[in-house]
């Protein structure tokens, strides 16, 4: 699986006389291949959220293209666009995104449950209250997911009970339930102390070993230890590190 930007950039409009427009992102290329953990670091405000959100193909580029296999995203219709985000693309946001109404382990199941079962293999065709082996299969995996960011025992809780580094390791779990072949992580470790930072960045790297493209955006100056490649992001400019 490749994820290929090229020649992208972001420029916003600002409100004022005349032409007033800042880059966020200057031009330039990335690839996210199976199999490599790519992390792209620097100051806040320099552009690297800018540059996650639109490989996300959430945030369309001003100039240049970006390509899942060849296939441009920004070619695809919103609904074409939302589909291949949700099975193919984990996005762990920045910030607390857990929905109040839903316990931990129902925010992790979220994904699976945003499509018809035509689009998700889950399947109604059952009595209530009883779970298919489709559905029994993704809450096994949820629960795995959870074990393995260490909040499995919040299962049943609240977002609004939760800390926020365990918030962060839902969003964590709940990029992952669907299998992706593509993960981008904008800086998932923070509000973590060193221990979970290190648990989030290995379960990254196994990721990556597993032959998912990965594409971390962080401040944690440890992650490099963990990275096949290495960018910095400085005032839109994105250059290689050599490591």
């Amino acid at each position: 699986m490749e994820l290929k930007a090229t020649k992208i950039s972001r420029q916003y409009r600002r409100q004022g006389k005349g032409t007033n427009i800042f880059t966020a992102v200057q031009e330039t290329d990335l690839l996210l291949s199976s199999g490599k953990l790519v992390e792209i670091e620097g100051r806040s405000g320099s552009g690297k959220s800018t540059i996650l959100n639109m490989m996300a193909g959430i945030l369309a580029p001003t100039t240049g293209k970006i390509e899942l296999d060849g296939q441009d995203l920004y070619a695809m219709s919103d609904k074409e666009l939302s589909l291949l985000r949700n099975h193919r693309i984990g996005m762990i946001p920045q910030g607390q995104t857990g929905l109040r109404a839903l316990t931990v382990l129902e925010n992790v199941l979220l994904p699976a449950m945003l499509y018809p079962q035509e689009e998700t293999g889950v399947h109604k065709d059952k009595k209530e209250g009883q779970k298919t082996s489709g559905e029994n299969d993704l809450t096994a995996r949820a629960l795995s997911l959870l074990e393995q960011v260490g909040i499995a025992h919040l299962k049943d809780a609240g977002p609004d009970e939760l800390s926020g580094g365990e918030l962060r390791r839902l969003a964590i779990a709940r990029a992952l339930i669907m299998n992706p072949g593509i993960i981008l992580a904008d800086e998932p470790t923070a509000d973590l102390d060193d221990e979970n930072t290190r648990a989030v960045l290995s379960l990254l790297r196994k990721c990556a070993d597993e032959g998912r493209a990965v594409l971390l955006v962080t401040h944690e100056r440890d992650a490099a230890d963990y990275a096949d490649q290495i960018f910095r992001m400085d005032k839109g400019v994105l250059s290689p590190v050599t490591v």
